[in-house]
């Protein structure tokens, strides 16, 4: 087999030194268009975890490297002048240029064919070739050539970055931000080799425009950036190698392979330097590219079919973690004026979210129980309740809305149960929401719950519009004050053009229901699929109907005796085709602009606010994105967030999506959250946060690092009532029990 690698980087060194290995009579070359010994960039960092994968794939290359490691397990934060160091990380640095020299070393011994200096943009000459490896970088010209067939997906990032080198010897990885001249400075520090180290800076675009670096020379960078680490640098000089001012490009790819061509490495996909896993990640496709070809009998069209398979979703996942990291620097004036230096360090350290509470204490203990005493002593200054023991873990502090203080963080979401009766809800109902409540959760929300008759989703779902769902709702109300320490809301909601459908198992949403129909209304006259019928467009009669709609089930629901309400804002429903531009194409006083659609909604919760006690909380749930082109924006979002906030808003309950049904959402674990936490740091509201939370250590992590304030749990909690009481047990938590399940206190469970 004849196989030609353009690009000389770490996949296509390590995929030949593979395949040569295994099929010596291989006509295996490597093409570079750098100088022999040239590179650019200073170390490469692995973590412990990551070179135990390579150890068995060729024992020769991996004692080279690791002999050539510099190791350390901490990492330093500096912040506001406090240092915060983490251990137990488990990091090696080493030089690119040498790693590079290795992987040609054993890949020459091999018998691989290594040109240097040549510059490869057009395949014609390698067509004779079986396999093509585009190995070309970032700025791959063999990609750029088939982007239509890869399915190229470029995003250039809006921070600004240059790549230096430090004489300065750190023993740690290191991350110090700096304000300087009135912007904030971000540097990652890690030592490659014995007295050198990489020292990347970032800063946003505007702090690099009024820094004058625009036209800088790298002699001007140095100068300029030994100014704004200069206590931090001391004695120690600063080093250049191509350090120019670049933008991070976010490369990803539909399709890994074109006929004979694949790509690897950056050419393939970019993980942010935050995380510095782009060589992991080449080298770990050249691994996947050698045993798709291998285990496959050399049958290239299967084999790179394979490979994708195989590769694709390790590689998304890593990208999404890399894509939070990134954000997370991009955007980290958000947190940085705000945050204490406890928690900015602990937002930071778990900031890709692949290090959560659970393994951030396997990692350093210590550390943890001082973050874990840190949220204890802030959630007794917020509620006035005294600490019940040093370090308690997050989850499990009380928080305080008005006068309403939840016991703990967990909160059962607001799920339908489409079991009611003409809008009355039962004996499903009190079981359902009084064993989560048992369960151990410290807030329970009830499911979306008509204000109207027509307000409801389904036949089957949930009201409060007369006096007898009002005694229903009193009875699930007392049942949960008197059998836990729980708090108790409704979330009061008006389907709008989602109504009159059937019941979810029957179809749902989109599925209209033939018999016992009744009208339907939003803000446009625009159905929510093309199988709904086309609504009614809301005039002032409709408005003002449905706000007194509002404020009566208000009233009742303090009749019923609930602790909180919770405004509908969300997913599609009548008061969120408001506020979305996908769903509003009014051309009155409340269409059009951002402060025009939010009129009607600001109108129903001024009344609500005014018709419910001063010293109950109100909740507001929204849909953070339409999950679709040309729908809300995160500057409409934060609008919204600060004038619910201005109007009385104690917390926002911060969804997305399902507002139009040609949606496109990007699923996966803690999807939702990167709403939450901008939402509650630009706007400087509490939040409640929402997406596929399912551990115990993922929805510690949410509250330790300020990323939410209450986690809002659904699925889990169909699964497991007592999802909360199990997180107790996991954790070494005491957590009260109702009397009548006291005597499991002293039972030690058997999970398996």
């Amino acid at each position: 087999m004849k196989i030609s690698c353009i690009g000389g980087g770490p996949a296509s060194l390590y995929f030949s030194i593979l395949a040569k290995k295994e099929n010596p009579s291989w006509d295996i070359s490597v093409y570079e268009q750098n100088p022999d010994n040239v590179t650019f960039g200073f170390g490469v960092v692995f973590s412990d975890e990551t070179m135990e994968n390579f150890k068995d794939a060729d024992i020769e290359s991996y004692k080279a490297i690791t002999n050539s490691f510099v190791h350390w397990d901490d990492i330093d934060v500096f912040h506001k002048g406090h240092q915060i160091r983490s251990r137990g990380h488990g990091f090696a640095g080493m030089q690119r240029l040498k790693l590079l020299q290795i992987l040609e070393a054993r890949a020459r011994e091999l018998g691989v064919t290594i040109i240097h200096d040549i510059i490869v943009k057009d395949l014609s000459d390698y067509q004779d070739s079986d396999l093509i490896l585009a190995s070309d970088g970032i700025a791959s010209s063999i990609r750029g050539k088939y982007s239509e067939e890869f399915g190229a997906d470029v995003v250039m990032r809006p921070n600004k970055f240059t790549w230096l080198g430090s004489t300065k010897a750190f023993d740690t990885f290191t991350f110090y931000f700096n304000e300087y001249e009135g912007g904030l400075w971000r540097a990652h520090c890690y030592q490659y080799m014995p007295g050198r180290s990489t020292f990347i800076v970032e800063t946003t675009e505007d702090t690099w425009r009024r820094s004058g670096l625009e036209t800088a020379t790298e002699d001007d960078t140095v100068d300029y950036i030994g100014r704004v680490f200069e206590k931090e640098l001391g004695n120690d000089t600063l080093i250049t190698n191509n350090s120019i001012w670049r933008t991070f490009p976010r490369v990803k790819n539909k399709n890994y392979f074109h006929k004979n061509i694949v790509l690897m490495g950056d050419a393939l996909h970019t993980a942010h330097f935050s995380i510095g896993s782009g060589t992991k990640l080449a080298m770990e496709d050249a691994v996947t590219l050698f045993e798709a070809v291998n285990e496959n009998n050399h049958d290239l069209k299967t084999a790179l079919t394979a490979f994708q398979e195989k590769r694709e979703p390790i590689v998304n996942a890593l990208q999404r973690a890399a894509q939070v990291s990134m954000e997370w620097f991009e955007n980290v004036e958000r947190y940085h004026d705000i945050m204490e230096p406890m928690q900015f360090s602990y937002s930071l350290l778990t900031r890709s979210l692949r290090i959560n509470h659970q393994n951030f204490g396997l990692r350093d203990l210590e550390l943890l129980n001082q973050v874990d005493n840190w949220v204890a002593d802030k959630a007794s200054e917020q509620t006035g309740i005294p600490k019940e023991r040093e370090t308690v873990p997050p989850i499990f502090t009380p928080f305080k809305l008005r006068d309403m203080v939840i016991p703990n963080r967990i909160a059962v979401s607001p799920m339908c149960m489409y079991s009611a009766d003409d809008g009355l809800v039962g004996d499903w109902h009190l079981v359902h929401l009084g064993s989560r409540a048992a369960g151990g959760a410290g807030l329970i929300m009830t499911e979306s719950t008509a204000v109207s008759k027509e307000g409801r989703i389904t036949p089957g779902c949930a009201g409060i519009y007369n006096d007898d769902h009002c005694a229903a709702w009193a009875r699930i109300v007392d049942y949960t004050h008197q059998h836990s320490d729980a708090k108790i809301g409704i979330q009061l909601s008006h389907a709008g053009r989602k109504a009159s459908t059937k019941l979810q198992w029957e179809g749902g949403e989109q599925a209209p229901l033939q018999e016992g129909a009744w009208p339907t209304m939003a803000a446009s006259a625009i159905p929510y699929s093309k199988n709904n019928p086309v609504p009614k467009e809301m005039d002032r009669q409709d408005m003002d109907l449905v706000r007194e709609q509002f404020v009566a089930a208000t009233l009742k629901a303090e009749q019923a005796g609930f602790d909180m309400i919770e405004l509908h804002c969300a997913h599609g429903y009548l008061l969120n085709t408001f506020l979305s531009p996908k769903t509003n194409k009014r051309s009155d006083e409340y269409g059009g602009s951002i402060e025009n659609r939010l009129r009607y909604p600001v109108e129903i919760f001024r009344a609500i606010r005014q018709s419910w006690p001063e010293t109950k909380p109100i909740s507001v749930r929204i849909s953070a994105t339409d999950w679709v082109e040309g729908g809300v924006e995160m500057n409409d979002i934060l609008d919204i967030a600060k004038t619910f906030k201005l109007l009385g808003c104690d917390i926002l309950d911060v969804s997305s999506g399902q507002v139009v049904s040609d949606e496109n959402p990007e699923y996966g674990r803690l999807f939702q959250l990167p709403f939450s936490d901008q939402i509650r740091m630009e706007a400087n509201i509490p939040t409640m946060t929402v997406g596929n939370i399912q551990s115990y250590a993922d929805a510690n992590s949410i509250i330790a690092s300020g990323r939410g304030d209450i986690c809002v749990i659904a699925r889990m909690h169909l699964f497991d009532p007592y999802w909360t009481r199990h997180a107790a047990n996991n954790l070494n938590y005491d957590l009260k029990m109702p009397n009548q399940y006291k005597s499991v206190q002293k039972y030690t469970p058997r999970w398996t």
